[in-house]
Formats: structure tokens, C-alpha cells, sequence
């Protein structure tokens, strides 16, 4: 989770961090397929503070029940003088499964396939060392409402990343042919969609088919950050990618509806060159 700690900490909001462990463990093994199992954390403090680690430990067990995991065990090691007052740092691991001829590589992915992006809840949590650096910068009251969002800012920033196992599950019920998939994680669009591409072919995609949320609006306009660097560091409002035949790509915006996901065309895959994958029609 990185930094993200730094800015929950000081401002007492330690459920969500708890989520956030848990989603960027299991929003990364649910890219090839597999079944999230369980779940372990550690909790590493200079003097423990109950109060703040029961609220650590549900929000862990919440991530882990939105995710069908369970959560095993972990833990917790006192550490004074490492750690300042206050402070704490989190870790954690999931165990998935899946069949072997099952899994899901991007092997598949063809010409011809469609792009689905499904939306994040916000910044998730890639990132956070700009956002300080930019929260540093603007000198404003973090408690103020986001414009163009309602919500005070704090609040907009911390929201915790989205669990996304639930809707893959409710895809392969639906008999969605999955041909690649992909976490938006630190590095953006950029970074994460070619990972699940194979050599030989190039991920289109239309920067035009979604509206940028109010919080990244606010980051790039308050810390003057350059295009290039906001597509390179931010979600920017896709947290998850799905690759389908062209077939699927109706049923798969379907089923994510039902799931509770905004989902939207995101773009094409389209035949490359032979030195790997590539990524286009971004404006960077």
C-alpha cells in the first residue's frame, strides 16, 4: 500500500487501509484466473494501539469477505523506537487457485478482441507520495469538499481500493470467455494492460471513452502535474481491464452491471509487431 499508510495514519483512518492490504493482493492474483483462498497479514508497530489495530484487522476482514477468502491469521510485532508514535506499517499475502489448464495467461488474446475497462473507486493506492507531495504543495484544508465531487478531499483520497473478485467470479459463471485481464496498479494504463498481452499484437484504446473523476481533476490542477506523468502514476478512473472476443463484449458489460461495476468499451486489440506488445491512442 506504500505511502497511502502515511496520510491514513494522520488523519485516523485505519479500516480502510485494512481493505486496501487485502485488494492489492487479491485484485492481482484474480488476473489469471484463479480463486482467492486465503489471506494473511503482518502488523509491525513501536507500541500497539488496540483501538487502532481492531479497526486495522476488520477492514482486513471485510476486504477478505468481499473477496470469498478467509483470513487465516497474522502477525503483530511491537517494535519500539522503530517505529514512531502512532506509526504503524502493514503487510500481507493471499493463497489463490486455479486449474491448471485454466489458467489465464493472454495467450488467447487475439486481433479482434475487445478491451473492457471496469471503473476504480479513486486513486486506490498507487501513488500517494505525489498526492502528499501535491497535498504539501496546495496548503489547503483536507477536510474541504472536492469540487465537483461533494465529498471532503481526505475522503475522496482514502476511499479504499475496489474489490474486483467478486465480479471475475460472476463473469466465469456467466461463461465470459476471459482472455486477459489486468490490475491498474502503479504505472497506470501505461504499465499494467501490456503485462497481460502477448508478443505480436497492440492494445487501442479510446483515452476519450470515459470522463477522468473529480480527484484526479483536482491532483493534476494542484500540483501542475504533466499529462504524461498523471497516465504514468494514477488509475485515473480504471482500476481493472478485461480482454474478450467481440462476441462477449456486450454480456461482459452486462454481467459487470449486474455486479455492481461501471464498465464501459475501452478499446481494441489490433495485429502489432512481432517485438512485443504495444499500447496506443493514449494522449501521452
Amino acid at each position: 500500500m506504500g505511502t497511502k499508510l502515511e496520510l491514513a495514519q494522520a488523519h485516523g483512518r485505519h479500516h480502510d487501509v485494512g481493505i486496501d492490504l487485502v485488494a492489492m493482493c487479491v485484485n492481482d492474483v484474480i488476473t489469471s484466473g484463479a480463486e482467492p483462498l486465503f489471506f494473511l497479514d503482518y502488523i509491525a508497530t513501536g507500541k500497539l494501539s488496540p483501538e487502532a489495530m481492531a479497526e486495522v484487522v476488520e477492514g482486513i476482514a471485510d476486504g477478505c469477505r468481499q473477496s470469498g477468502c478467509a483470513l487465516l491469521g497474522g502477525e503483530t510485532a511491537e517494535m519500539p523506537g522503530f517505529y514512531g508514535p502512532g506509526r504503524y506499517d502493514l503487510a500481507g499475502f493471499c493463497v489463490a487457485v486455479v486449474e491448471a489448464d485454466a489458467v489465464i495467461d493472454g495467450r488467447s488474446i487475439q486481433p479482434g478482441d475487445r478491451i473492457v475497462a471496469v471503473a476504480s473507486s479513486g486513486v486506490h493506492s498507487n501513488g500517494f507520495s505525489l498526492v502528499r507531495r501535491i497535498l504539501a504543495m496546495a496548503g489547503v484544508d483536507a477536510s474541504a469538499p472536492l469540487p465537483g465531487d461533494g465529498r471532503p478531499l481526505i475522503e475522496a483520497l482514502l476511499a479504499p481500493t475496489r474489490l474486483y473478485g467478486g465480479l471475475v467470479k460472476a463473469l466465469q459463471q456467466a461463461a465470459v470467455p476471459l482472455r486477459g485481464m489486468a490490475h491498474i496498479t502503479g504505472g497506470g494504463l501505461p504499465e499494467n494492460l501490456p503485462r497481460c498481452l502477448p508478443a505480436g499484437v497492440q492494445a487501442v484504446l479510446d483515452a476519450t471513452s470515459w470522463t477522468r473523476p473529480p480527484i484526479f481533476r483536482w491532483l493534476q490542477e494542484a500540483g501542475e502535474v504533466p499529462e504524461a506523468d498523471l497516465w504514468k502514476t494514477f488509475n485515473l478512473g480504471v482500476g481493472f481491464c478485461l480482454v474478450v472476443p467481440s462476441t462477449a463484449l456486450e454480456a461482459t458489460l452486462q454481467t459487470c452491471l449486474k455486479a455492481g461495476h461501471k464498465a464501459w468499451p475501452l478499446g481494441e486489440i489490433l495485429l502489432g509487431s512481432d517485438g512485443g506488445a504495444q499500447l496506443s491512442g493514449l494522449p501521452i
